[in-house]
């Protein structure tokens, strides 16, 4: 049998999700149900959380719990900082499949450029 969870425990789950959606329930129950969580309400708060500036983006959610309460906070990937710094506009997911960028990156958006 498995040990008993101490609830003021601090414990820290990573999750990859869309921002801005309530990702399926059966995909977050197998890493919080343990720790005595929904995993519909945890789906809601990442969505209200990445909802803000991370819109259509896959991003790395970093849920620490501790007595049952769970702070969700965003890691932005590589990736999704530079689709962020494209401006890219948000894409329907179930709409449009292949996107592919309109705009270079300007020298003068990257400080750490490296000369030419």
């Amino acid at each position: 049998m498995a040990p008993k969870f101490d609830p003021s425990q601090v414990v820290e789950v990573y999750v990859r999700a869309t921002g801005g959606e309530v990702g399926a329930a059966s995909s977050l129950a197998p890493k919080i149900g343990p720790l005595g969580l929904s995993p519909k309400k945890i789906g809601e708060d990442i969505a209200k959380e990445t909802a803000k500036e991370w819109k259509g983006l896959r991003v790395t959610c970093k849920l620490t719990v501790q007595n049952r309460i769970a702070k969700v906070s965003v890691i932005p990937s590589a990736a999704s900082l530079v689709i962020k710094a494209l401006k890219e506009p948000v894409r329907d997911r179930k709409k449009v499949s292949c996107v592919m960028p309109l705009l270079l990156i300007s020298e003068e958006t990257n400080d750490n450029s490296p000369s030419h």
